[in-house]
C-alpha cells in the first residue's frame, strides 16, 4: 500500500497558539504619531487661601512744595530833597509785598544836619503804614549835638551823609507806604534838622525770607 502524506496549512495566529514548532517574526515599521487629542474638561476652583500677616505701620510723610523765592526789591531816590523840617516826614516810597511771613530791610542814606545853641537831639526813623516798626524794634538814627558853647553852636552846620537801616518783621502782605520821618529825641529839646541837602538822598526797599 503506498502511504499518502496529508500536508495542512494553519494562519499564524493558530500556528503561535501550538505548542510545537512556534516562530517570532521580524519586528514591523513603527507607526506614526497620532493627532493631538481635545482638551480636558477645566478643573474646579481651588480653596481660597488665608489672609496674611497685618504688615508693620508705615510712615506718614506730608511734602510741601513751596514756590522758589523771588528778588523783590524797590528803590526811590531824589536829587536834593533840601528838606528843612524839624518834626514831620521827609520822604515815602510804596512797595508792594509779597509775603506776609518775611521780613522787610529797608535803608534811607542822605544827607543830615543838625545845629542848635544848645543841648539838643533829633531822631530820624522809618514807618510802615504810618506805625513803627515792632518786630522787634524802631529802625532808627539819631544826631545829638552839645558843644557846651552858645556862642560856638550857633556856627556849627556840618551837613553828613549818614543812613537809617534796619530789618522789620510782622508786616502783612499788599502794599506798604514805607516812610522816613524826623522828630524829636525823648527828654531832650529839639534843634535845627535839615535832610537831603544839596546831594542824592534813596530809599531802598527789599523782601527778606524768613
Amino acid at each position: 500500500l503506498a502511504c499518502r502524506r496529508t500536508f495542512i496549512f494553519l494562519p499564524k495566529c493558530l500556528l503561535a497558539m501550538c505548542p510545537y514548532n512556534c516562530f517570532t517574526g521580524p519586528a514591523g515599521t513603527p507607526g506614526r504619531e497620532g493627532n493631538p487629542g481635545t482638551n480636558g474638561i477645566p478643573g474646579t476652583p481651588g480653596i481660597p487661601g488665608r489672609d496674611g500677616l497685618k504688615g508693620e505701620k508705615g510712615e506718614c510723610i506730608n511734602e510741601i512744595f513751596e514756590e522758589p523765592w523771588r528778588p523783590n526789591y524797590k528803590q526811590c531816590a531824589w536829587n536834593s530833597l533840601n528838606y528843612g523840617i524839624d518834626l514831620g516826614k521827609v520822604a515815602d516810597c510804596t512797595f508792594t509785598k509779597l509775603r506776609s511771613d518775611s521780613a522787610l530791610r529797608v535803608l534811607f542814606s542822605g544827607s543830615l544836619r543838625l545845629k542848635c545853641k544848645n543841648a539838643c537831639c533829633q531822631r530820624w526813623y522809618f514807618t510802615f503804614n504810618g506805625a513803627e516798626c515792632t518786630g522787634p524794634l524802631p529802625i532808627e538814627s539819631i544826631i545829638y549835638l552839645d558843644q557846651g558853647s552858645p556862642e560856638l553852636n550857633s556856627t556849627i552846620n556840618i551837613h553828613r551823609t549818614s543812613s537809617v537801616e534796619g530789618l522789620c518783621e510782622g508786616v502783612k502782605a499788599g502794599l506798604v507806604d514805607v516812610a522816613v520821618w524826623v522828630g524829636t529825641c525823648a527828654d531832650y529839646p529839639r534843634g535845627d534838622a535839615s535832610t537831603g541837602w544839596n546831594s542824592v538822598s534813596r530809599i531802598i526797599i527789599e523782601e527778606l525770607p524768613k
